[in-house]
């Protein structure tokens, strides 16, 4: 389905062509991003066409530029190089009336919000939506996680021809929607939920080969919980398991490090760094099922978002094209890399 009310970005657009150039449908591009059969199939007619160039937001003349080459080259900097709060802006994200403050500080200029957006363009900046990462994260860790510790394990899977796969847990609540739907202009839509506050947790782990196993619970996730899922991931597994998850203390937990000690080499546990939640292609498991399915439903209760998770969940179980998709993310290049 498309995305109502958003222009797709440069990226994006770059990213869908590639997937398409490598094998991949443009049926199911269409669907990993969530835009229109015909505009992927336009984009990648531009693309062939023009190459990526094609692909670029096409620009409109308007006035003659008021910044000189080198105020434009201090303004990239800055853009680029600083977050809003450093300028003592309120906020962390870059909008146009903030472009245009800046400006007006540092050379003295003012621009309308509409020439902020040429020089933006110009400059070669498109509209788009942030990376959230942890303040807490190590960047140092991330690199040594990419560059030596996957290495590594990939190489110890081939060795022992284990299958890798990739784990986190997810809840969502009865009260959980997100979504924009049509209506009349000045009349915002009323959609009946329920008030309350029930959840229900989700498990799942993906391969890089398409596999997604899952499990749903009533309850928090706890460390019996965690090792009844890992019995069940062994019990579908004709060789061993590298399992890659989180540092959370469910993982961790003295239960748990037992277990796999006592499954004699069948399960092998590793941590991604912490707060590094884009290293992890599961995640994209729940942007799948609870972003783009979940939240667009009604739940009225517990039993009718368990019917949801567990419809959703199969749907994309029955999908490993769409599961291996993910590993397409810019992000989780290191893992194709690698396996």
């Amino acid at each position: 389905m498309a995305k109502l009310g958003r222009r797709a970005t440069f990226e994006e657009r770059l990213r869908a062509c590639q997937l398409i150039e490598s094998g991949k449908s443009p049926d199911l591009v269409a669907e990993i991003l969530g835009f229109g059969r015909a505009t992927v199939f336009e984009w990648l007619r531009e693309y062939r066409t023009l190459g990526p160039d094609g692909l670029r937001t096409k620009k409109t003349r308007g006035p003659a530029a008021k910044l000189t080459d080198t105020q434009l080259a201090r303004l990239h900097a800055l853009i680029v190089g600083t977050d809003p709060r450093q300028l003592s802006f309120g906020f962390a994200l870059w909008t146009r009336a903030m472009v245009a403050e800046l400006i007006r500080r540092e050379f003295k200029v003012k621009l309308s919000p509409v020439s902020v957006g040429r020089v933006l363009a110009k400059l070669g900046m498109s509209p788009q939506r942030p990376l959230y990462r942890a303040y807490q994260q190590n960047p140092a860790a991330v690199t040594e996680w990419k560059q030596q510790t996957f290495p590594a394990i990939a190489a110890e899977a081939k060795r022992l021809g284990a299958v890798v796969f990739f784990a986190d847990e997810a809840a969502v609540r009865t009260d959980y929607h997100a979504g924009t739907t049509w209506a009349p202009i000045g009349r915002t839509p009323v959609v009946a939920t329920t008030g309350a506050r029930r959840s229900v947790m989700m498990i799942s782990a993906v391969s890089p080969r398409g596999e997604l196993r899952f499990q749903l619970f009533d309850q928090g996730l706890d460390a019996d919980a965690f090792i009844g899922f890992c019995k069940r991931l062994l019990a579908d597994a004709d060789r061993p398991v590298f399992l890659i998850v989180d540092d959370s203390r469910v993982h961790r937990a003295k239960k748990v490090k037992q277990f796999v000690e006592d499954s004699q080499g069948r399960l092998s546990l590793f941590f991604l760094p912490p707060y590094s939640p884009e290293l992890n292609s599961d995640e994209w498991v729940w942007k799948n099922v609870k972003h783009d399915r979940i939240a667009r439903a009604s739940a009225r209760s517990v039993e009718e978002l368990k019917t949801l998770a567990l419809g959703a969940l199969r749907r994309l179980q029955k999908l490993p094209a769409l599961v291996r998709s993910f590993f397409a993310d810019p992000h989780l290049a290191y893992i194709g890399e690698c396996l």
